[in-house]
């Protein structure tokens, strides 16, 4: 499949210069998400994974099949004040701001392998703070997946340790 052809381009969001991946595109065309989802269970399926761990919000929509079918549990990183319990946090920095994120210490059990689930790799900004939150506690981080890589933005600097896959990497805005 040609992904390329599912995902809609916007230019000039969220600020004038630049050019925004939307995935969203992908979840309305139940041929490409069905793709998309396959290809991820065939990366991952004997990967010997403890958990997913979704990056809020589009994460979400991805790594939550993928959880279900790996029988493995789902962790949501969310933003700062959006979850109930004693949490990790970690702030970072985005391509056209600043951010935090956080985890439920509870979830992330030292010794546990997790997948970092996002929908696009950019900076690897988003994905490094994830990172961080998972070893700060005692677990492993097993792999990185996003549907989109913009390896233009040099992600490879802050997250290339951990082995990133893309479906699609765009190489230029």
């Amino acid at each position: 499949m040609n992904l390329d052809k599912a995902i809609r381009k916007v230019p000039d969001f969220p600020k004038p210069g630049i050019l925004f991946y939307d995935i969203t595109s992908i979840f309305t065309n139940p041929k490409a998400f069905k793709y998309v989802l396959g290809e991820m269970l065939k990366l991952y399926k004997d990967s010997g994974l403890d958990g997913i761990i979704a990056i809020e919000s589009r994460g979400f929509v991805v790594g939550a099949p993928l959880a279900l079918k790996m029988g493995i549990p789902l962790v949501m990183a969310r933003k700062k004040g959006k979850l109930p319990g004693k949490t990790v946090s970690r702030s970072y920095s985005l391509e056209y701001g600043e951010a935090t994120l956080e985890i439920h210490k509870e979830d992330l059990i030292p010794g546990k392998r997790w997948l970092i689930v996002d929908d696009l790799i950019a900076t690897g900004g988003t994905i490094e703070a994830t990172a961080l939150m998972v070893e700060s506690e005692g677990a492993t981080v097993a792999g990185i997946f996003g549907i989109i890589g913009l390896p233009f933005l040099n992600y490879a600097a802050k997250i290339g340790k951990y082995g990133p896959k893309t479906l699609i990497d765009y190489h230029g805005e």
